[in-house]
């Protein structure tokens, strides 16, 4: 659903940044609130072979595990800091990412069933595809701010639904009912300057909302935030572009 050509990919909601590797545009912006992973992508980015050893040290235990979530990374070197954001996430339970409120991860272990850390070719191959990209660490509506004309911009926002209980603990500043309000006016700032830009939103009345006036489709996506596998169910989005 993304155009077939555009100057520049810009994702103000970077998250895993699923898109961005898939597409891997020959220019980018990625932002995101969660500073510990923006300065994991950067050092991923930056310092690959050294975090590829780094890694490669660490042992897979539910001792270590619990070890390095006690630690307060912003005390850390940025290469421990970014190893222990690969190490975490991708150990925890469900591979989910989720903050209390005084921000540090809490997510419990995972079990014998989270698999291997990355590998070093997946490791190279995501450092490879980030070296085109400019990092920031910053809100969605500064990263608005910056977009130009050519310009592509896809937005995956944290979903804010009144009516029913959606997993939106990302960080300890939640996505509320006022964001989505900004961030309607940014998308008719978007479509007012001609500048194409896909959302991504889980079907309700704030997508109805964000899709007014615009293209908008439903699709069914897989859902992997479930306490058991058996649990985890399709669900309906909605896409919604003005092109």
């Amino acid at each position: 659903m993304a155009p077939a050509h555009f100057d520049r990919y810009v994702e103000p909601f970077a998250g895993s940044a699923c898109l961005f590797f898939s597409l891997t545009p020959k220019k980018a912006l990625l932002a995101d609130i969660n500073k510990e992973l923006i300065d994991c992508y950067l050092e991923l980015r930056d310092n690959v072979e050294a975090l590829i050893t780094h890694l490669g040290k660490m042992r897979i235990s539910k001792s270590r595990y619990y070890a390095l979530r006690s630690l307060d990374p912003a005390k850390l070197p940025n290469l421990d800091r970014a190893a222990r954001f690969i190490y975490l996430n991708r150990l925890c339970f469900n591979g989910l990412y989720r903050t209390n409120r005084q921000g540090r991860f809490n997510v419990p272990f995972g079990g014998g069933r989270c698999g291997a850390l990355p590998s070093p070719e997946r490791l190279r191959d995501c450092s490879l595809a980030l070296k085109r990209a400019q990092i920031r660490a910053t809100t969605f509506e500064k990263t608005l701010s910056k977009v130009k004309s050519g310009d592509f911009v896809y937005l995956d926002p944290p979903y804010c639904i009144a009516s029913r209980r959606v997993f939106n603990e990302y960080s300890n500043a939640s996505f509320d009912q006022e964001q989505v309000r900004t961030l309607r006016r940014s998308l008719d700032e978007l479509n007012k300057k001609g500048v194409p830009f896909l959302v991504s939103y889980g079907f309700s009345q704030e997508a109805q909302f964000l899709g007014k006036g615009f293209n908008v489709r439903h699709t069914l996506v897989q859902r992997q935030i479930a306490g058991f596998t058996a649990s985890r169910k399709k669900a309906r989005e909605l896409v919604i572009t003005n092109y």
